[in-house]
């Protein structure tokens, strides 16, 4: 099979990967239907984001042994399995939902690990930061649907929320099927020594491992930041309602974001990927800034220009990082989707900020900051001592 022939169904587990991600919209549905405190509410994408800290590097040590291809289709068949129990039993119970949930999350991380680097054996010589730029938005696409699908079946035919569990059912499986035909790099490899978990933790020793990693966990720490931030910066800011417009800021970053990552697909055409990179992080801090001005329009603005910026950090730090160390892809892997959990640290340290500055506009200091870090991240990378460094 082609290369380009077997990047289908990769960028479908990229698609199935966003699913993920509708671990927030479900927060308010399961309070309304389970009838939940708020905090019992934010336990539904507490345990999904935790899986990201429990799962990434023993499944990027186990993919070391078993190959990339089985991991993906053992992420497809944990969410598969996850949507199949509420599917064919109903969420009788919020710990039955919760134990979904916990599937989706498991699910997603798995393929979050197994996808990223797979995506390189399907590239063409050059393209993989292109590639996953790509499938990024391809992933963006099925983050989407988390909110969108609930809303559709209501207004459409009137069925509850809950009919996105058989609809996710049947995209994963036809998915799985699709997966079947994947062939892959390790399939060339014969006889390769298998990563352990102190030689994955070893790589922390090399100096553009360790710069790039604290890259991604403040990438996402600042991502999550921004999208829970913006509505709190509007109402407060500009005393706007929060349900009615707050929302529409935090929308608009999305957007872009999505917008972003499938022009960075094919701005790498033709774009250096370390040129690239630099860019996308001087139009973040361009769009950060623009939060300190008075004018709500500038600050629209920037929610625009953050979620350009923002839209393709994540492909350009993992895929560089991999370059550097392709032969430690599976470990890397591990390593950046453990990362991942800076989306969990950064924004408690946002909200504590504003509450003592009292001000949720000065708390946007926490994301530049990671930012700007990120810009150092982006300059540094281009050194060639630095990119060597080992």
């Amino acid at each position: 099979m082609s290369r380009k022939a077997s990047a289908l169904p990769v960028f479908l587990a990229f698609l199935a990967m966003g699913f993920g991600d509708a671990v927030g919209p479900f927060v308010g549905l399961a309070r309304q239907q389970f009838q939940l405190s708020n905090f019992m509410a934010q336990m539904v994408p507490l345990v999904g984001f935790a899986m990201f800290g429990l799962f990434s590097i023993p499944m990027g040590l186990y993919q070391d042994r078993k190959g990339k291809k089985f991991i993906l289709l053992l992420g497809l068949a944990i969410m598969l399995a996850g949507m199949l129990i509420p599917s064919v039993m109903g969420l009788t119970t919020f710990p039955v939902f919760l134990f979904t949930i916990l599937l989706l999350g498991a699910g997603a991380t798995t393929l979050q690990v197994a996808g990223n680097p797979v995506m390189r054996d399907v590239s063409p010589e050059g393209k993989y930061a292109r590639n996953l730029s790509l499938g990024q938005f391809v992933k963006a696409i099925g983050s989407l649907s988390g909110p969108l699908i609930p809303v559709i079946a209501d207004r459409a035919a009137g069925k509850s929320w809950r009919v996105i569990f058989p609809i996710y059912a049947v995209a994963l499986a036809l998915t799985v099927v699709s997966v079947f035909t994947l062939r892959t790099e390790e399939e060339k490899i014969p006889d390769r020594k298998p990563a352990t978990f102190g030689s994955a933790l070893a790589l922390l020793r090399n100096g553009y491992v360790a710069m790039m990693l604290l890259g991604i966990f403040l990438y996402v720490g600042a991502e999550v930041c921004v999208s829970s931030g913006i509505p709190l910066y509007l109402q407060d800011r500009f005393g706007l309602d929060i349900n009615r417009v707050g929302l529409l800021g935090t929308g608009l970053f999305f957007l872009a974001l999505t917008i972003g990552r499938f022009s960075g697909g094919v701005i790498l055409n033709w774009l250096r990927a370390g040129t690239f990179f630099l860019i996308t992080c001087v139009v973040s801090v361009l769009g950060l800034l623009c939060i300190f001005a008075p004018s709500r329009a500038v600050a629209t603005v920037g929610f625009v220009l953050i979620g350009l910026g923002f839209a393709n950090i994540f492909p350009l730090i993992f895929s560089t990082t991999v370059e550097h160390m392709p032969q430690e892809a599976n470990a890397l892997s591990g390593l950046m989707v453990t990362a991942i959990v800076g989306g969990a640290i950064l924004p408690p340290i946002m909200g504590f900020l504003a509450d003592k500055l009292h001000s949720t506009q000065l708390a946007f200091l926490v994301p530049l900051a990671a930012i700007l870090y990120i810009c150092a991240v982006a300059v540094a990378s281009r050194k060639p001592q630095m990119a060597k460094a080992g």
